[in-house]
């Protein structure tokens, strides 16, 4: 498998960036019990006194030429996931709430719908979001290893409960023509359900991955129905898989069986040495499968059909842009980490550690950089 270093033109400008949290989920750790706790009435009593100058941060706003910056009216959400709908609303989640928040860019306002079925200080990381067509937003929840729903016109959540054998991290969600698909990133397998269920009687389909003992993470579908998935073990590699949906689902109602074989679907294709640590994944129109390399300044794409990897590179993040108030850190990455393709088949992903969204042109191979202005040197 050949593989091409490519250096991209970079520009910089300025965009909104969506909070992000690492690989190994600080934001989830419990307070000490030596910390002091000063209670305010705010979600930042969740954490201790000495943690919220980095979990919270500031909530004052700020913009820049390409930047307008809005304040959440509740202190230390820490939101993660978001989704715009048919209408413009932008959906998220509040990970340190448990509450589902809609932004109005028209109106500048906000509203926050409480979850009345949250447990009182309880923290989950809600990486998977996604807009249904009936007007219900579907968003993951690691801790409580659910499916939430939340019907935009009832204003009512409905919790389904995700299959836990193990160790289970339900991560990324997609809502795939009449099917919900969410990957497991610690229970190393692709979750397909049905939305059309109730609370009581849920029933999942669940592939297991191909290779044992590591993680399933971000996945993509291709006009071909094809799911693309990356498998690996951190920092030592692993390999992109094709998963033939369409096949699979037709062989298994015409076979009469519950489940298949899954190797006679699959394709895999060996992940270059470079490309540590995928996570963030997207599939273009015309097929090229894009990667996001979280322990690197590295993003990469695949073509189908040469079966070649290229690779790219971010520019370095700013040593104002990526915290590091400790000093620890002599030589930063970007850390690029989540993807997305816009209306014009570019490539949007954000830069953690660089506080950068950066945006991939695939037919002028230039890549543009917008900085955010709020920064924490807390993080990072």
């Amino acid at each position: 498998m050949k593989k091409k270093a490519v250096m991209v033109t970079v520009f910089f400008g300025f965009i909104l960036l969506s909070s992000t949290i690492m690989i190994t989920l600080p934001g989830i750790m419990p307070p000490s019990d030596e910390s002091e706790m000063t209670v305010t009435g705010t979600p930042a009593d969740n954490f201790p006194d000495d943690q919220r100058a980095q979990f919270c941060g500031s909530s004052t706003a700020k913009s820049t030429t390409f930047i307008q910056e809005y304040s959440i009216p509740t202190l230390c959400t820490n939101p993660l996931a978001i989704v715009a709908d048919y209408d413009g609303n932008v959906w998220f989640t509040e990970t340190n709430t448990g509450n589902l928040a809609k932004f109005d860019p028209i109106t500048e306002t906000f509203t926050e719908y409480e979850n009345p079925s949250w447990p009182p200080g309880g923290r989950s990381m809600m990486w998977g979001i996604d807009y249904a067509p009936d007007g219900t937003v579907w968003y993951t929840d690691e801790t409580y290893d659910s499916v939430w729903k939340f019907s935009t016109i009832d204003e009512e959540y409905s919790r389904l409960s995700y299959p836990s054998e193990g160790d289970s991290l339900p991560q990324k969600l997609q809502i795939h023509g009449s099917q919900i698909i969410v990957n497991d990133f610690t229970g190393n397998k692709i979750t397909f359900l049905d939305p059309n269920q109730s609370e009581e009687d849920v029933n999942y389909l669940s592939i297991p991955s191909p290779v044992d003992d590591s993680v399933t993470a971000d996945f993509a579908v291709d006009a071909d129905d094809n799911v693309w998935f990356t498998n690996w073990l951190f920092q030592q590699g692993g390999v992109l898989v094709k998963f033939d949906q369409n096949a699979y689902f037709n062989s298994v109602s015409n076979s009469g069986e519950n489940y298949l074989p899954l190797l006679d679907f699959i394709e895999i294709y060996q992940l270059p040495p470079e490309l540590l640590t995928p996570n963030g994944s997207v599939v273009t129109d015309d097929g090229t499968v894009w990667l996001a390399d979280t322990t690197t300044s590295y993003f990469f794409n695949f073509d189908p059909v040469t079966e070649e990897f290229i690779q790219y590179v971010t520019a370095d993040p700013l040593p104002s842009t990526y915290g590091n108030l400790t000093g620890i850190v002599k030589t930063p990455i970007s850390r690029p980490y989540w993807m997305e393709t816009d209306e014009q088949n570019r490539i949007v992903f954000n830069a953690q550690t660089a506080n950068n969204i950066s945006v991939m042109d695939p037919k002028s191979q230039t890549l543009v950089e917008y900085h955010v202005p709020s920064k924490n040197p807390n993080w990072g």
